[in-house]
């Protein structure tokens, strides 16, 4: 049992090393992360029907469901400790999850050593295969509810990232705003300057013309980001 909690706590401590080096959270990151929960929700579900085709003697069956195994793993170890692309823990709400009181991270690695130890005794054609095709079967419903329930802080943390970004970028929005109408200021006075100065400020009123052009496109851009904001 100290032996499990230790495994947590390291596990633990290389998600928040890594996390320090995650990469930069984006709208590209968190669909990924999305992605690759769902896929590790789905191939659970994968590996259990086919364990229990396994323990009924379906050809083939066995490696379908170390397939799925070797996913579920793989998914759950990127999920937890990132990758070069992917952060790993990276928020509070996942660091209970994986870690907290629900021991999310413990249950996932008891059903992948349940799953083996099933796969195992079903490929040897063992008298255990039944027992512990029931017991994977068992964890099946908490297990998923687990996975779901961080799926959901994936999704509420994209929501949250999506808002944040909006808010930053209407934000910008603002000062451009700001600039262009004292741009606008000023080229309205250099062009009353250049008319009252004649001849010579002919060179003075085409920069106030290209000033003008200027403010002209910010404006437009200014509304393609608000629309963009607003989407």
């Amino acid at each position: 049992m100290a032996h499990g909690s230790a495994a947590v706590a390291v596990n633990s401590a290389t998600a928040n090393a890594t996390a320090k080096d995650a990469p930069k959270l984006s709208g590209e990151v968190f669909g990924a992360l999305i992605n690759l929960s769902g896929r590790r929700r789905f191939t659970s579900q994968r590996l259990v029907l086919y364990a229990v085709l396994a323990g009924q003697g379906q050809d083939g069956a066995v490696a379908v469901a170390r397939e799925a195994l070797s996913l579920f793993r793989d998914a759950h170890q990127v999920l937890v400790n990132g990758s070069d692309t992917l952060p790993g823990i990276f928020c509070p709400a996942l660091e209970e999850a994986y870690f907290g009181r629900t021991g999310g991270d413990r249950q996932i690695r008891e059903f992948l050593e349940l799953a083996e130890r099933t796969l195992g005794a079903a490929e040897n054609g063992l008298r255990s295969t039944p027992g512990l095709l029931a017991e994977l079967v068992a964890s099946t419903t908490p297990l998923l509810a687990l996975l779901n329930q961080v799926t959901a802080i994936y999704e509420e943390q994209s929501k949250r990232h999506a808002l944040k970004m909006k808010n930053q970028l209407r934000s910008v929005i603002t000062d451009i705003e700001t600039i262009a109408r004292q741009a606008r200021m000023v080229s309205f006075n250099a062009r009353v300057v250049a008319a009252r100065a004649g001849p010579v400020g002919k060179e003075f009123a085409v920069v106030a013309g290209v000033m003008s052009n200027i403010t002209g496109e910010i404006d437009e851009m200014v509304k393609t980001a608000l629309a963009t904001a607003s989407a």
